[in-house]
């Protein structure tokens, strides 16, 4: 199955997207409400619809990018936010972008690309990240025998690919998560 553009326009055309819960998740809302610096930059890579960067907005952070390989959910994200950055929107495959942030917000984008490429994601994030940069969101904690997304995986797992280019700060079940994915998802804050 090519994970291609086309393939994820097309699910956005169609209102494909079970993933899309219409809001910013607990987890990451619990969170951002813990960061003070504003001034921060921060990536949102795979943003869909964009929920966590709109509630990042009207917190204050105004250095938050969001990018995605489809354009339908940027689109659908200026619609509802027409004060936010028309630049801070890129509509990019994520292994094309090049610019360097404080901290990349993880969700829903590492369980939707081809597992093949987990590796390159990993160099890629940590290419992405300034020096202490944080890498910080959930990971399904379920494998789903499935051969298209999502793509699950296990806590230890995930620890080993990803402390090969980051120190694990933590990595544990998420105690807030959504009604339907409760007990399902972990959240992680990777240190580069």
């Amino acid at each position: 199955m090519k994970l291609n553009k086309q393939f994820w326009e097309s699910r956005y055309k169609n209102n494909d997207t079970g993933w899309d819960i219409g809001q910013i998740s607990t987890p990451i809302k619990e969170y951002v409400d813990q960061l003070s610096d504003k001034n921060i930059s921060i990536l949102i890579p795979g943003c869909g619809n964009g929920h966590e960067a709109e509630y990042l907005f009207f917190q204050g952070f105004k250095n938050v990018t969001i990018l995605d390989i489809a354009s339908e959910p940027l689109n659908n994200f200026k619609k509802r936010n027409p004060t936010f950055p028309k630049h801070q929107l890129v509509c990019q495959d994520f292994f094309d972008h090049e610019n360097t942030y404080d901290l990349i917000l993880e969700q829903t984008f590492f369980c939707a690309i081809d597992p093949t490429f987990r590796e390159k994601y990993v160099n890629k994030m940590h290419f992405l990240l300034k020096k202490n940069g944080k890498l910080t969101g959930l990971l399904f904690a379920q494998k789903f025998g499935n051969n298209e997304p999502p793509y699950g995986g296990s806590i230890n797992e995930y620890t080993n690919l990803f402390s090969k280019k980051f120190n694990i700060k933590i990595i544990e079940k998420a105690n807030n998560s959504i009604k339907p994915r409760k007990g399902k998802e972990l959240f992680f804050i990777f240190k580069k």
